[in-house]
């Protein structure tokens, strides 16, 4: 299998290792209002360095996080924001010095971005459980390296898949190059072989029983195949109405979908849907039973609000401009309800603005759920917008008409409560 080799990669591969275990240290827990009997499974905001947190939770957690979804830095470059969008962050260039030594001096940025993250998500995937899936936001700047390094740590044969998103409701009018990146992507790896994602429901409103069969309900399908005579030339036969002798060609670059004993049999059991024009094709009446699962598969392609959203919704809460480009909390629960159960513990170790955690609280509130998030993040502001941003969700935000119920005031007795622990490694 290729592997990716940068300058300090021998520094940090075993490095997870190396890293001190430390006890986390409870600073204070928030709870919904209208004091609930507490709950002793409790979500949590860590603050502090990532790479300590998540070997200090390791003790209690490794092999139990069924989701994990991270938004690390995408090393752009971009450094204005709040959201440090790059590895020049203090805290993190002492770590490199420390870890990589002298050759840190020659790093480049991409060089930085994998140090950093490399042992990171080594940690990461001890996480996970047998089923568990780990969803990596990143875009172009980073996305090859880290698809390279994932396979190097999960082996290549855990990717699920990448998942693109169009984050710009409007394209780029201030691109260099005339071209407006547009998008994003999910790149997903498993922990073992039945880590897969829930999928999407079907459409079942387009099965009816016009004809009272007593087979139940069956919609009119396609019959066309997709082989020319070359390669399938057993798709290729004329059909026969048995009713009135009637023959009906192959289509003649594709042919049928099935071979004509398959066909044959569809026929003697009453499963073909004659034309009534001359000009007609034979269909297939496929049944509701012919489906093997309620699920069709997710799409590549996701259908979730741009990164406006998440602006407007945080803006509302916490007041204009706190945080650049965050999340909208409807891409992010869209990615957990796939990918966990009601009672899965969801990890985010990059947490910003606390998105992972409003998802989380939202779908709770939803279903009835009671699945947990613990949130970390390095930054000073995990105080002044992750955790504000969890306990304004939960007790609620806004004000006149644009004031939005918090989890609190529509949890109803029979739910959990929703308390988070905030502390420091």
């Amino acid at each position: 299998m290729p592997t990716l080799h940068w300058i300090g990669k021998e520094k940090v591969v075993k490095h997870h290792h190396e890293v001190p275990f430390k006890t986390l240290r409870r600073e204070y827990t928030f709870t919904a209002p209208e004091g609930t009997p507490p709950n002793s499974t409790g979500n949590r905001i860590i603050h502090g360095d990532n790479l300590e947190a998540l070997k200090a939770l390791l003790p209690e957690f490794e092999g139990r996080v069924k989701c994990i979804y991270i938004d690390p830095p995408y090393n752009t470059g971009n450094e204005g924001w709040v959201y440090n969008d790059n590895v020049n962050e203090p805290r993190i260039l002492k770590w490199l010095g420390q870890v990589v030594g002298k050759e840190g001096e020659d790093l480049s940025r991409h060089d930085k971005w994998l140090c950093m993250m490399y042992p990171r998500l080594k940690l990461l995937h001890r996480m996970l459980t047998y089923d568990g899936l780990m969803l990596i936001s990143i875009d172009d700047y980073e996305y090859h390296f880290l698809r390279t390094i994932m396979d190097e740590i999960c082996g290549a044969q855990r990717w699920i898949g990448t998942l693109i998103w169009k984050r710009r409701q409007a394209t780029d009018s201030r691109n260099k190059n005339g071209v407006s990146a547009d998008h994003e992507y999910v790149l997903v790896y498993g922990k073992g072989d039945s880590s897969r994602f829930v999928g999407q429901a079907k459409d079942l409103t387009k099965y009816t029983n016009p004809d009272n069969d007593p087979r139940g309900p069956w919609m009119s399908d396609n019959l066309t195949g997709l082989a020319g005579p070359q390669e399938r030339p057993n798709l290729h036969y004329d059909v026969v109405n048995p009713d009135n002798g009637k023959k009906y060609p192959p289509h003649p670059t594709r042919g049928w979908i099935y071979g004509k004993d398959r066909m044959e049999a569809l026929i003697q059991d009453g499963r073909l849907l004659w034309p009534k024009s001359d000009s007609g094709r034979p269909r297939l009446k496929r049944f509701i039973f012919d489906s093997k699962s309620e699920t069709t598969g997710f799409s590549t392609l996701l259908n979730a609000a741009a990164n406006i959203e998440g602006t407007k919704i945080l803006n509302e809460m916490l007041g204009e401009k706190v945080f650049a480009f965050p999340k909208p909390p409807g891409f992010v629960d869209q990615l957990i309800q796939q990918v966990s159960n009601k009672d899965s513990i969801i990890l985010d170790s990059f947490a910003g603005s606390g998105t992972t955690a409003h998802a989380v609280l939202k779908l709770n509130a939803e279903d009835g759920g009671n699945r947990r998030f613990i949130l970390v993040e390095m930054l000073d502001y995990a105080e002044t917008i992750t955790a504000e941003r969890v306990r304004r969700v939960i007790g609620g935000y806004g004000e006149g008409e644009k004031t939005v119920a918090g989890l609190g005031a529509y949890s109803a007795a029979s739910r959990p409560p929703i308390p988070i622990q905030v502390g420091h490694p």
